[in-house]
């Protein structure tokens, strides 16, 4: 068993490039089934000012490959994933 407070920790890192894409700040549950469909990974902060943007990533759970100790390693490609815009 491993609670959404273990994953918020962990460093979402891509495989295509190796890049660390960030931290989970929120999952996306099928109310229906109970599986998580995706991960959202929060922007590095906001852009411009104040009341800027802050940009969220959604990860859908099948591009997960592999979860460690310390890092989750995923396959991302920001041509076929999306981000949300979020305004604060």
């Amino acid at each position: 068993m491993v609670r959404i407070s273990e994953f918020q920790i962990k460093d979402v890192v891509n495989v295509a490039d190796g890049k660390k894409l960030g931290n989970i700040s929120d999952i996306d549950i099928n109310l229906q089934t109970g599986k998580i469909e995706a991960i959202i990974i929060s922007g590095t902060g906001k852009i411009l000012s104040l009341f800027g943007k802050e940009e969220e990533t959604v990860i859908p759970w099948k591009n997960i490959l592999k979860i460690g100790e310390d890092v989750i390693l995923v396959r991302f490609n920001e041509k076929n994933e999306f981000h949300i815009q979020e305004e604060e």
